[in-house]
């Protein structure tokens, strides 16, 4: 209401790490019961300045104010007193404990020196009827969904009295249905007056939930918008400072003889269930492949067959002509394949590593890397510091950590690892997942670069506009098996179709 003082004000805030400014004289206002969005690429700044705002990290410079009066967050448990609740992105959940024992811990209500547990399904009751986040409070977190356990972590926050709440890239993890549910609680939040800031670098969301927006670009505010006045095309425009294309040219395809063959490929998963069943396709030099399909028919089983990380059952794959079903990753290697995997952190990067290290984990046992069974850091330096260049990675030097940066500029250095050494064969695994609007056009265009060299791309996605920008031919994939062929004009009624096996 007019004349309300702001729910949160930050002025000025600035956030050093070493030479990298993180956060330069960032200003933000919040309104009470407003969806804010806080916009940006990978590395803006976003999460770093609701860190702040939390007290997980001290400004160096800057003011923070709380319903019209300067306070100091030096911890998160001051930011909890002043009403300011967070949800990060990997959630802080304990899994063997109930839903309620979650949402009140250190905060229980008690019978004597014991947990009321009567007393605290009730309050969790009351409160998820309030704000329309069902759960069931006797159900054990582990048992219970992705974005059932992303609901436990918005009513802990509302449950100690949180005002404003912080969702840090809340639908990185949840589904299509999931997320809608998302914006729905975050309506009735805002319909009871909650502030939400709403941190994310999905253009559609923003637009579909957010009343404002601010950006930010490389650690700087460069706007607020009102939400219905604002276009994708300049949100992308403020987040990377240039046009973004959404959908780069693609030349018609040359295709010249087949460089990945897969033939009668069965697997089982880790519950000794069939995965694969008699997988045949081929990718042929100077094209790309798309394998569309509902996450769960057996991509992840065809990646791991085709890149050495799971022995199949039966059938060949062979790259370049040379047979490597069964030979392991060193086998993949040699014969000039190379892999962007779905999961950076699990299979893409040693994160305690240096960027230099990681950049060799291809190279390092050969020359000029390694001489006499001996790394020598200035020479991964020196290999490192020109790919960093070539690729845009933002936010690192050689020596840096590679847990320091952010998700995007992460994939970066995946993918400059994997293209560096030439491959025949290039397999790409949910490549853009958790990436910005920038972030996916430097991807995109990497892999069409492959392409127009003569490279055999098999890209798998479950992004049908991805898969449709990229991709010269379309291979859906169901219950463990190839259904059907489309070109990438398919429509999503066809598609769907043959995902749900309505198609052979």
């Amino acid at each position: 209401m007019a004349g309300d003082p702001l729910a949160l004000e930050l002025r000025g805030v600035t956030k050093r790490f070493g030479a990298l400014v993180a956060n330069d004289r960032v200003d933000l206002d919040l309104r009470p019961g407003e969806v804010h969005a806080l916009l940006g690429e990978n590395g803006a700044g976003k999460s770093t300045l609701m860190n702040v705002l939390y007290g997980l990290h001290q400004p160096d410079e800057g003011e923070i104010r709380v319903r019209g009066e300067t306070v100091r967050i030096d911890s998160p448990r001051r930011a909890i007193e002043l009403g300011i609740g967070m949800v990060h992105q990997h959630f802080m959940l304990i899994p063997v404990m109930t839903v309620a024992e979650n949402i009140v811990l250190a905060a229980e209500p008690r019978k004597g020196a014991l947990l009321d547990r009567a007393a605290a399904r009730e309050k969790v009751r009351e409160i998820s009827d309030r704000y329309g986040l069902a759960v069931d409070p006797d159900a054990v977190v582990e048992d219970v969904t992705v974005g059932q356990q992303q609901r436990v972590e918005i009513l802990r926050a509302l449950y100690r009295g949180a005002q404003v709440l912080v969702l840090d890239e809340p639908t990185a993890v949840l589904t299509a249905q999931e997320t809608q549910e998302l914006f729905e609680v975050m309506r009735e939040l805002r319909a009871q007056g909650t502030s939400v800031v709403f941190i994310t670098h999905k253009l559609g969301e923003v637009l579909a939930v957010a009343d404002r927006i601010t950006v930010l670009q490389r650690g700087r505010k460069v706007a607020t918008l009102d939400a219905p006045d604002a276009s994708e095309a300049e949100l992308a425009r403020l987040m990377v400072g240039r046009e973004v294309l959404f959908r780069l040219d693609k030349p018609a395809a040359s295709p010249g003889e087949p460089l990945l063959e897969v033939q009668d490929l069965e697997a089982t998963d880790e519950r000794g269930l069939p995965a694969l069943r008699g997988v045949s396709f081929s990718v042929r030099a100077g094209e790309v492949v798309g394998i569309a399909g509902v996450d769960g028919n057996g991509q992840a089983e065809l990646v791991e067959c085709v890149t050495g990380l799971r022995r199949p059952d039966a059938g060949s794959v062979r790259a370049g002509g040379v047979e490597i079903a069964g030979r392991g990753v060193r086998g993949a290697l040699a014969a000039g394949l190379a892999h962007i995997p779905e999961d950076r952190h699990r299979r893409g990067l040693v994160l305690d590593f240096t960027l230099a290290e990681n950049l060799a984990l291809r190279e390092y046992a050969r020359p000029p890397l390694a001489r006499r069974g001996l790394l020598s850091p200035g020479r991964l330096r020196r290999y490192a510091s020109p790919l960093l260049g070539e690729y845009d990675v933002r936010g690192g030097e050689p020596d840096t950590p590679a847990m320091a940066l952010s998700g995007g500029n992460q994939q970066k250095v995946v993918i400059a690892r994997e293209l560096a050494e030439d491959p025949r064969v290039l397999v790409a695994a949910q490549p853009t997942r958790g990436l910005d609007v920038g972030a996916i056009e430097f991807v995109h265009r990497k892999l069409l670069e492959q392409r127009a060299n003569g490279r055999a791309v098999l890209l798998v996605s479950l992004e049908l506009e991805e898969l449709r920008a990229v991709a010269d031919r379309l291979l859906v994939i169901a219950e463990g098996r190839i259904v059907g062929e489309f070109a990438p004009d398919a429509s999503d009624e066809e598609l769907g179709l043959a995902m749900t096996r309505g198609a052979a």
